[in-house]
């Protein structure tokens, strides 16, 4: 089995579940998320190829993280990630891309992501749930966050912190490529 077959059949599975533990009907879970029943259908049965956008309606819808939809069994005390082995989950076209890196245990969970933004490239996100707080930390060049319409330039060394129940947008600024780290906290 293909990494990516096998991520996929994880995915499914935890999607799975967790609409189950939601006592949500498939139907239900497509209103809500704003999928379609049909690609549901088909994540549930590892078929298809879900984008971020996707990932990240359900896991919002669900109440629970977009790596706890990825992610298998816990794997020890201590868990190492190396960027070069995590599949991006977005790639724009100018080759930018974001990797959800890992997600922290515990009552309030952390997602870590590495994004790497290139020149004039950008991202927009849809709201997430109310009490999930997104900060930014600009390694190295420049972007730009869009917040609720507002434009907030970046530079390395810089961080923002912002509530994510709002539109916003990440967009690479200057000349170069941008390195960003971003962490979502997830709400109680």
């Amino acid at each position: 089995m293909t990494e990516t077959a096998a991520a996929l059949r994880t995915v499914a599975h935890n999607v799975r579940a967790a609409r189950v533990r939601a006592g949500l009907s498939l139907d239900e879970l497509s209103r809500r998320a704003q999928v379609s029943k049909g690609a549901l259908v088909g994540l549930e049965k590892a078929q298809g190829n879900p984008n971020l956008a996707t990932l990240v309606r359900l896991a919002d819808t669900l109440g629970i993280s977009v790596s706890a939809l990825m992610q298998g069994p816990a794997e020890g005390r201590v868990r190492v990630v190396s960027a070069d082995t995590v599949a991006p989950l977005w790639t724009g076209e100018r080759g930018s891309e974001a990797r959800l890196m890992l997600t922290t245990s515990g009552p309030t969970p952390v997602e870590v992501w590495r994004w790497r933004l290139e020149p004039d490239e950008e991202y927009p996100s849809h709201p997430h749930q109310a009490g999930v707080v997104e900060t930014v930390s600009v390694t190295a060049g420049r972007m730009t966050l869009v917040v609720d319409g507002t434009e907030h330039p970046l530079e390395a060394g810089q961080t923002a912190t912002f509530d994510g129940d709002t539109p916003h947008t990440y967009r690479g600024a200057g000349t170069g490529t941008c390195h960003l780290i971003m962490t979502v906290q997830l709400p109680l």
